[in-house]
Parts: structure tokens; C-alpha cells; sequence
């Protein structure tokens, strides 16, 4: 008995995006064009009568523009997923940002390609492996690995990397590798924390949203985060974090101090890493080769991360698709540094957090809603030095 194909409604004012869109779809196996729309109002009017698994966005259109559209699908029609899709311009990426921060699942770019069909190329590589991802359904006759040729992220130059394997270390025996709470997890801290690094992917702008939302003075170490995206949109995802957090973020640049109290993010389509310089702990950019197709990836961050605070580090692993962050995560592991994974149930999709988990590197599984709480509790934390 062969699965429901997923239903996807496409939303854009241009008709030739509706149309290479349109052809994605209905040339994939499993994926079904339920409809298409000009703008918001007559999406909502469409989903009132044809119910969807998929909306994909425009993000500025006439009538109704993405985001309030964005608003109202949330409203009328929970559980529906949607995928923004956006030009790589200050405009475009300002709104996108604000779209995922508040539950969009993902963005798709805009093709850019001048030939019809490299355009059709560029659409499908992005937006198929993060529909497929969003409703659990696997590539078809696809490689190992295709699925993580991430949404939000990819720079179109990041395509055929090899994947890179790793032996997983044997999976911890202890209460560490389940959901933990309570002060029993701080007496199995190893070292008070001196530093915190994030890496997410898809659903990752509302997840560190509420995170940084949710942070306050007793967390005073420096926090540095790897999101998967373009460079276009990291500016304006650090001012969005923030705002949300009241403190200084900012996209982090070669030779900028990592100081108390503040967020840096990595900049889209380079490398973050952290290198000690005299007495000064500092970051670095690079655009050496993607890891798992990524750049950033959040392998970087997190080797060196481990290399500058070793035992002294806390390393987060929130939402996203593929597994990229888990050779970074070993590293963690092996350096003594405390391991949280996002749960399956509050990741809009489960693939990096689930790699970390699965390889029985975390030492605790925490719903979204736990894990700004649990930092405020491990950077009180005054073990042994």
C-alpha cells in the first residue's frame, strides 16, 4: 500500500516561481501540487477548503504579505507546515528572519540560476530534502546523506561534499544518556561551565528565540551559535537575538574578543571557530571546504570550543536536519564538556539532535522549554575547578 503523497500549496505573486515551483513538485515522487495562490488571502481562502501538509511562502506579496499570511496559517490551520521563500536581499532576509523566528520550518531561496532548468535544479535541492524532512518521508532512490542538503543554509557552491564518518564513542551506561533533572545533574558536572555554544539548523531561529528569550543575569558566560543560513539573513538573525536576549549579539568577525555576557553568531557561508591569543580568547573565520554541506558548520565551533574551555564548556544541540555538529560534539565529549540534545518532540525536525543522542554523546535530552532553565542551573554551577 503506497503512502498519501504530501499535499503542498505554493503561494508567490510571481507566476513564474509558482510555475518552477509546480514543476519541482509534480515531477517528485510523493509530493503532490494541491494548488498554488497569488498572495495570502487567497491562500487562507484555498486552505479553507483544501487542506495542506505543506505551504510554501512567498515572503513579500500584494494583498497579503508572507508574514501576516504566515500568521494566520499558525492560527487557522496548526500543525501546517510552512517553508519561506525568499530573495537573498536586506529586505527579503529581514522578513525571513522574523518569519522563522515565529515557526516558519524553514526558508528555501529564490532561484537566481538564468536557465530555466538550473533553476528547476537550484529549487529542488533545497526544497525537497526539507519537505521530505518536515513529514518523515525518505529521499527516493537518493544517496546516503542527500537529506542533508539543508534549507536555510546552503551557499549553492556547497553541493557534492563528501561526508565525513566517524567511530562513535560507546554509549554512556549511566542516568546521562536519559532525560535528567534536578540538582543530581549538577553534582555530575564536571567543571563550572566558562562558556556555551549552540548548533541548529532547521527551526532554529524560533528556537534560540525562546531560549534567548528566556536567559538572564545568572548565565554570564559568552554564548556562540551556529545557525545554518545564508549570508544574507545572519545579521539580521544577531539583531533579532538581541532583542530578544538584551544583550549585545553581534555576527562574529576574526579578532573580535569573546567577552562575558555576550552572543556571537557565525556568519553565513564561513566558518566560526575560537583560538587563544596571549591571554585573549578571540574568534576566527575561515571558508575552508563545507562539513556536511555546511558553511557554517557547527563541527568548527565546536572542536576548537573544546580545545580553548576543554572540561569548562556546555554545548547545546537544538533542531535540525542531518547530522552535522557530531564529529564537533565528540570533541566536546572527549574534552570532559557538559553534552544537552534537544528532544525529538520539540524539534521541528530531529536529525542533529538525534545524531548527538543516538551516539550516546549527550548528557541530557531536554524539551526546548527546559533548556534555557537548565543553563540558567549549570552556569551557577561551582564544582571543582
Amino acid at each position: 500500500m503506497s503512502l498519501r503523497p504530501v499535499k503542498i500549496l505554493v503561494v508567490d505573486d510571481s507566476a513564474v516561481i509558482r510555475g518552477l515551483m509546480a514543476k519541482v513538485i509534480e515531477s517528485t515522487e510523493g509530493l503532490q501540487l494541491a494548488g498554488t495562490a497569488m498572495h495570502g488571502e487567497a491562500a487562507l481562502a484555498f486552505l479553507k477548503r483544501n487542506p495542506v501538509d505543506i505551504v510554501v511562502l512567498d515572503v513579500e506579496m500584494p494583498v497579503m504579505n508572507g508574514l501576516d499570511a504566515l500568521r494566520q496559517i499558525q492560527i487557522q490551520f496548526p500543525g501546517t507546515h510552512v517553508i519561506m521563500a525568499s530573495a537573498l536581499t536586506t529586505a527579503g532576509a529581514k522578513v525571513t528572519v522574523e518569519a522563522l523566528a515565529q515557526g516558519a520550518a524553514g526558508c528555501v531561496a529564490k532561484p537566481q540560476a538564468k536557465s530555466a532548468s538550473d533553476a528547476i535544479q537550484q529549487v529542488g535541492a533545497e526544497l525537497v530534502p526539507l519537505i521530505r524532512a518536515l513529514t518523515n518521508k525518505p529521499e527516493v532512490n537518493s544517496p546516503d546523506g542527500a537529506i542533508v542538503a539543508e534549507t536555510e543554509i546552503r551557499s549553492h557552491s556547497e553541493t557534492n561534499v563528501p561526508r565525513t564518518n566517524i567511530a562513535y564513542p560507546t554509549p554512556l551506561k549511566t542516568e546521562t544518556a536519559t532525560r535528567s533533572t534536578g540538582s543530581s545533574v549538577l553534582r555530575r558536572m564536571p567543571r563550572p561551565v566558562q562558556a556555551i555554544v549552540i548548533g541548529t539548523s532547521t527551526g532554529g531561529p524560533k528556537a534560540l528565540s525562546q531560549i534567548m528569550s528566556s536567559i538572564d543575569d545568572t548565565i554570564w558566560q559568552p554564548i556562540l551559535i551556529v545557525q545554518h543560513m545564508p549570508a544574507a539573513f545572519t545579521p539580521m538573525l544577531a539583531k533579532h537575538l538581541g532583542s530578544d536576549s538584551r544583550r549585545v549579539c553581534v555576527e562574529a568577525q576574526t579578532g573580535m574578543p569573546i567577552l562575558p555576557r555576550q552572543i556571537y553568531v557565525a556568519p553565513g557561508d564561513y566558518h566560526l571557530e575560537v583560538v587563544r591569543k596571549g591571554a585573549d580568547i578571540v574568534a576566527q573565520l575561515h571558508q575552508a571546504a563545507p562539513e556536511h554541506y555546511c558553511r557554517p558548520s557547527v563541527n568548527p565551533l565546536f572542536r576548537t570550543a573544546a580545545d580553548v574551555w576543554g572540561k569548562h564548556l556546555a554545548a547545546v544541540m537544538l533542531t535540525g536536519m542531518g547530522d552535522d555538529g557530531i564529529e564537533g560534539t565528540q570533541a566536546v565529549h572527549q574534552a570532559g564538556g557538559y553534552i544537552l540534545a534537544q528532544d525529538a518532540v520539540s524539534s521541528v525536525v530531529w536529525g542533529m539532535p538525534g545524531a548527538v543522542v543516538k551516539a550516546g554523546l549527550h548528557d541530557e535530552m531536554l524539551s526546548l522549554s527546559e533548556i534555557a532553565g537548565r543553563l540558567r542551573q549549570i552556569a551557577l554551577w561551582k564544582g571543582a575547578a
